[in-house]
């Protein structure tokens, strides 16, 4: 027994001794970074961006916006996502996380393909543009994203509309839009739309002036098209009567009463505070296609809106490749960029071209505007009327009656058959 015991303790002692004498093998170290990129101040496109300056056309189309309102832009955006240097590395400037992240928007480009011209690595970017997406809508959101919040700016918004639209009483132009994405893994058919591909929904409602006053992004594509709008913080306090809306008001020089609505198209519900157009089946009479001229024209400004985004942010021509949170920070920041630059670049940013135009004297449409027909981002879906509230067909009989009557416009007729 005791030898068995001798035997064991010897064989322990053997193993203990070899495991001593068997030396580690050696890894051989990595670099912490290719040496290329290490040449960002040679090779980044930094140095492109300075010849630029020389040639504005250029330089506008690289960033989107002119030198003098790119500067502006960096200057209020850089004590967001300025880093400090350390003893390790010098860190990458405001300059070249704002320039790329706006060149990100631009083209919709990779992580992977950007690398070769701003000299940042794809996991630095992965960081960088999500920060720099999200400084961008918390410094411009309060200046170029105003959601009415009494009855005096809804009144503002109205009247907008009926000198620029000929619509009295219109708070604002809504409609949705799917953005295309690439889904997360293991995210199934969460995302899965039923137009056949994965998506997050962007809802908006725009002003006359083609900017966004409200936005709703990061519902899921699965939603039925009809919830979509039930689903946010608008409709919410809507039906709670937290808007401020104000009531039913006398039109200026007539005896007609109308209350203050918003449009839309046929993918949301009839309602008393929200008009839409009568389906082409029931287009019975003239008076109601006039109803439905008189309504587009005033709700193309959001499909404008929409289309004006998207092609000057290429983005959303392709499906987005990043997770949800850093995609809803993306969809966020290129809206307050798009209301920050009609304000602050129209000329430059959306031309005449981008726009809506008639003649009002042959009938003629001049130009559509810009759509998001070629990009990405699709309608809702067409609702189920189901059952409608009397109350809102009475209400849009009344717009139709108004705009056929002592509302009407020389040229309305040119453009209904």
């Amino acid at each position: 027994m005791a030898s068995d015991e001798d035997a064991l303790a010897l064989l322990a002692l053997a193993l203990i001794m070899k495991k001593k004498e068997t030396k580690p093998v050696k890894r051989e170290r990595k670099k912490w970074c290719k040496d290329w990129l290490l040449k960002r101040a040679t090779y980044s496109h930094v140095n492109l961006l300075n010849e630029l300056k020389f040639e504005p056309e250029d330089f506008k189309n690289y960033v989107r916006m002119d030198e003098k309102t790119y500067l502006e832009l960096l200057s209020m955006v850089t004590p967001m996502i300025k880093k400090e240097d350390t003893v390790m590395r010098k860190s990458i400037s405001a300059h070249e996380r704002l320039s790329v992240t706006l060149r990100f928007l631009a083209t919709g480009r990779s992580y992977e393909d950007l690398k070769f011209s701003s000299v940042i690595s794809p996991q630095a970017f992965g960081k960088i543009i999500p920060e720099t997406c999200q400084a961008l809508y918390q410094v411009l959101r309060k200046d170029y994203l105003k959601f009415p919040t009494s009855e005096e700016e809804w009144k503002g918004v109205a009247k907008m509309y009926e000198e620029r639209w000929n619509f009295p009483h219109c708070l604002g132009a809504i409609d949705g839009k799917h953005i295309a994405i690439v889904p997360p893994a293991n995210s199934g058919s969460y995302y899965f739309n039923y137009k056949g591909y994965h998506s997050l929904v962007l809802m908006a409602i725009v002003n006359a002036k083609y900017q966004f006053m409200y936005i709703d992004v990061g519902m899921n594509g699965r939603i039925s098209d009809g919830g979509v709008l039930q689903n946010t913080v608008f409709f919410e306090k809507l039906e709670n009567g937290e808007l401020h809306i104000p009531s039913s008001e006398t039109l200026t020089g007539t005896n007609r009463n109308l209350p203050y609505v918003f449009v839309t198209d046929d993918a949301f519900p009839l309602r008393p505070d929200m008009i839409k157009p009568f389906r082409q089946a029931n287009l019975k009479s003239h008076e109601r296609k006039i109803l439905n001229y008189r309504l587009s024209r005033a709700r193309r400004v959001v499909e404008n809106a929409f289309g004006i985004m998207a092609s000057r942010f290429r983005i959303f021509y392709t499906h987005i490749n990043l997770e949800p949170e850093n995609i809803d920070k993306v969809v966020k920041a290129s809206c307050v960029l798009h209301n920050f630059l009609i304000e602050r670049s129209k000329r430059s940013y959306a031309p005449q071209e981008c726009f809506y135009r008639e003649n009002s004297e042959s009938g003629n449409i001049i130009s559509e505007g810009y759509n998001t027909q070629n990009s990405t981002m699709e309608n809702l879906e067409r609702r189920n009327p189901g059952n409608t509230l009397n109350t809102a067909k009475i209400v849009r009989e009344n717009f139709m009656n108004y705009f056929n009557e002592e509302g009407t416009v020389p040229w309305q007729d040119n453009y209904v058959t």
